[in-house]
């Protein structure tokens, strides 16, 4: 009689738990999902310029001491411009040794590389003609930014929720249905500066006459995209 009983109680227990769902749970709130797109357009109001100098020879001695001076000329030229020390900063500095399989011969090659970020942007020809002036023989790359960034990323995520409430509700209203209150929000990747078309490009040979322009500063594109989703109605 106890094994009967035993059994009788567990297949009530599992019969109860399968009605459970059915029983219990709700059903979902429907929802409706889009995504929304902001963006910010600003003019840049500083640059950073990546600069290297770098030198080879037959010495590593003699190699490390020119690139030394040299880049000792830079931020003497620099401190002149009156761009200040944490505006300048050392992003690599090697000193290698490389076999040449023509010559028969080992050369060392050191370089350093600079980012400098000039605030002044009408300093900017000055700036450039005065570092290959100095010894800088590389230009990597310059990039534009905005001292407020943080605030325009701001504005762009602002835009782009509110982008994606008015989609909702032209869809549900399209569907005769109204939109509730958001379920849920993601933000895809972080709302970065984009270069627009006309973004500045600069001449990898300085005109040593200072005359003509070697940028176009055009505009900088902050965009911000999220995914919502919000209860249709």
């Amino acid at each position: 009689m106890k094994k009967i009983f035993l059994t009788l109680v567990l297949g009530t227990t599992m019969a109860l738990q399968a009605q459970t769902p059915s029983v219990l749970v709700k059903d979902p709130a429907r929802t409706i999902s889009v995504s929304g797109e902001g963006t910010v357009k600003v003019v840049p109001d500083n640059v950073t310029l990546k600069v290297r100098v770098e030198n080879e020879g037959k010495s590593a001695l003699d190699v490390k001491k020119l690139n030394d001076a040299l880049i000792d000329k830079v931020l003497k030229f620099c401190k002149d411009m009156n761009i200040e020390a944490k505006d300048i900063k050392t992003e690599y500095l090697n000193l290698n040794k490389n076999y040449d399989y023509q010559t028969k011969e080992y050369k060392y090659v050191a370089n350093q590389s600079l980012s400098i970020r000039l605030k002044d942007l009408s300093k900017y020809e000055a700036l450039s003609q005065g570092l290959l002036d100095a010894g800088v023989n590389r230009i990597d790359g310059v990039e534009f930014n905005a001292s407020n960034i943080d605030e325009l990323k701001s504005q762009a995520r602002i835009k782009a929720v509110k982008n994606a409430r008015k989609k909702a509700e032209e869809y549900a209203s399209a569907l005769g249905k109204s939109v509730g209150e958001p379920i849920y929000l993601s933000e895809t990747g972080q709302p970065e500066p984009i270069p627009m078309p006309r973004y500045a490009m600069m001449k990898a040979e300085a005109d040593a006459s200072g005359s003509g322009e070697s940028i176009a500063i055009g505009e900088m594109s902050i965009e911000a995209t999220v995914h919502v989703g919000f209860e249709l109605k």
